[in-house]
C-alpha cells in the first residue's frame, strides 16, 4: 500500500536531557499533528549558563502520513 508523507520541522527543548527535549517536541507535536510515523535527529545544540549546561535544544524533521480519502 502505497502513502504520501509530509515532513516538518520542529525544536525541543529540554532542562535535564536530549531524549526529555526528543519527547516532548513529539507529544506537542502529536497533538496537533495526526498520522505521525517517524522522527530524525538533524541538529543537537546546547545552552551554557555560569559555566553549565542550562538546557538542550533538538531540532527534528518529522514526518505524517496523509489520510487516504
Amino acid at each position: 500500500m502505497a502513502n504520501v508523507y509530509s515532513v516538518t520541522k520542529i525544536v525541543g527543548t529540554s532542562e535535564t536531557s536530549i531524549e526529555k527535549a526528543i519527547e516532548t517536541a513529539i507529544e506537542t507535536a502529536s497533538k496537533t499533528l495526526k498520522n505521525l510515523d517517524w522522527f530524525e535527529v538533524v541538529e543537537t545544540r546546547g545552552f551554557i549558563k555560569g559555566g553549565k549546561v542550562a538546557y538542550y535544544q533538538v531540532s527534528l524533521e518529522i514526518g505524517f502520513r496523509y489520510e487516504k480519502a
